[in-house]
């Protein structure tokens, strides 16, 4: 991986680590968006002990992370003995005397062997570790677990923790440095399904086309992105059969509630719980048009699935499974070259959210920014700051027509329809397109100070 794309992160444990004294962090966030490779580089060149727990009993745990230390600390007394519970780990790391990261990753497994782990390791930090210079790191990718098991006020971890970080998926511009060679387009349509996660850009073989990598990398039965997204959800979730459906009707275009409820007859209060938990889980999320006062209590919300492989997955894979495991490739990829640039135009104005934001010195800094949408009419970026009355517009085209005049004119009648401060704002616009500008665009634009953004290259005018 290259883990200049986590540098902040890393930083950050990098001067706690320098600070020395007790630490006790957390490290969260979804699977494979590269939390372990996170402590590992944390750890390299460092006195640190890395155990992975899984699904094996608490016994069989404790035994091997004891051969683990034993080989730490060349100790051939503990290494046929072993420990018989967590307090003698801990107690057996304080008599060292000796600066140390202990990093424990798959926290949740602990807690599945053994329900009372969370209640033993804040004895452990507190009678043992909390005054030696010991760096405690627990990792984990089931986000409501680490929550409600390190984070709430209910947990017995609460107020022992000196710090956390919830590792999300790596941004647009992060994730392409994984494809230097890469220009923008061609990254654009690996992103578009491989999102920012780590492992899934990784699989990606830059001297394949895209389809090769399809065909290869998510069709072929023997690769591990085949089953992905059975895995996570079957991981994750008790009852994945419901789940599936929600997802499957949101990826067909039913982002309403009551349109989810109708798709999948599941009942407003079951619903309810399974769509809040596919947001804990950063499966999907719900949007509401920017300028709402009260999003959370908005009746335009809409829900939408968020994570791009699992959107690439359920508008591809899941309504031709059986077309891939009769390793009958041609009708999927008919339906590939029909749609697949509807999705990758829906990624391109995800990603021109996040390219605005480097524009934001040409502008104002933004205290909001998201889509707006009233009956027909919506405007694929909208940006604000109450503070300074100031309001941007911004329209996305992933076509291979030029961007013309018309569509900045489009843009300015539908932005007349944003209520927001209507009387007493300062307004600017800003244009992406796939295809660059008709020159009478770029007149125009120069003479109203309108940014164009040619993919992800920027023309000021002013």
């Amino acid at each position: 991986m290259n883990f200049i794309n986590r540098k902040s992160e890393l930083e950050t444990l990098s001067k706690k680590w320098d600070e020395k004294k007790p630490h006790f962090f957390i490290v969260y966030g979804k699977r494979r968006v590269g939390k372990t490779e996170l402590i590992k580089q944390f750890i390299k060149n460092k006195n640190g002990i890395y155990f992975l727990s899984d699904k094996r009993t608490e016994i069989e745990q404790l035994k091997e992370l004891s051969n683990i230390i034993a080989e730490h600390y060349n100790d051939s007394f503990l290494r046929s003995r072993g420990f018989s519970n967590w307090l003698e780990i801990f107690s057996y790391i304080k008599e060292r005397k000796k600066k140390l990261i202990l990093a424990i990753d798959e926290y949740p497994y602990l807690i599945e062997a053994n329900k009372a782990i969370t209640s033993i390791f804040q004895k452990g930090w507190d009678e043992y570790l909390k005054n030696e210079n010991v760096f405690l790191i627990l990792c984990g990718s089931s986000i409501s677990v680490m929550e409600s098991e390190a984070l709430i006020y209910k947990s017995p971890l609460y107020g022992r923790r000196t710090g956390q970080i919830l590792l999300k998926p790596l941004l647009f511009k992060e994730s392409a440095k994984f494809f230097p060679k890469k220009n923008f387009s061609d990254f654009l349509s690996i992103f578009t399904i491989t999102g920012g996660i780590p492992a899934y850009l990784l699989q990606i073989e830059p001297d394949l086309s895209l389809r090769k990598n399809i065909e290869r990398k998510i069709f072929s039965r023997t690769e591990f992105l085949h089953n992905e997204v059975e895995f996570i959800l079957k991981e994750e979730l008790r009852e994945p059969k419901n789940y599936f459906a929600i997802l499957k009707a949101l990826s067909f275009g039913k982002t309403k509630f009551s349109e989810v409820a109708n798709e999948t007859g599941l009942t407003k209060n079951v619903l309810t719980k399974y769509l809040n938990t596919l947001e804990r889980l950063q499966l999907i999320e719900k949007e509401t048009p920017v300028t709402e006062k009260i999003p959370e209590k908005s009746r335009k919300g809409i829900y939408k699935i968020s994570d791009n492989f699992f959107k690439f997955y359920f508008q591809f894979i899941y309504p031709n499974k059986s077309y891939i495991e009769l390793e009958n490739y041609s009708e999927v990829n008919r339906k590939l070259d029909e749609s697949f640039n509807i999705l990758e135009s829906q990624c391109y104005e995800k990603v021109c959210m996040e390219l605005v934001l480097d524009f934001q010195d040409k502008f104002f800094i933004f205290e909001r920014i998201g889509r707006w949408w009233e009956k027909d009419n919506e405007i694929d970026i909208v940006a604000t700051s109450s503070r300074t009355k100031e309001i941007l517009f911004g329209e996305v085209k992933w076509s291979s027509k030029q961007v013309g005049t018309n569509i900045l004119e489009a843009l300015k009648s539908k932005a007349k329809l944003v209520d927001w401060n209507i009387n007493n704002r300062k307004e600017y616009y800003v244009l992406f397109g796939k295809s660059g500008f008709t020159p009478s665009l770029i007149k125009q634009a120069r003479k109203e100070n309108v940014l164009l953004v040619h993919q992800d290259k920027a023309k000021f005018n002013s």
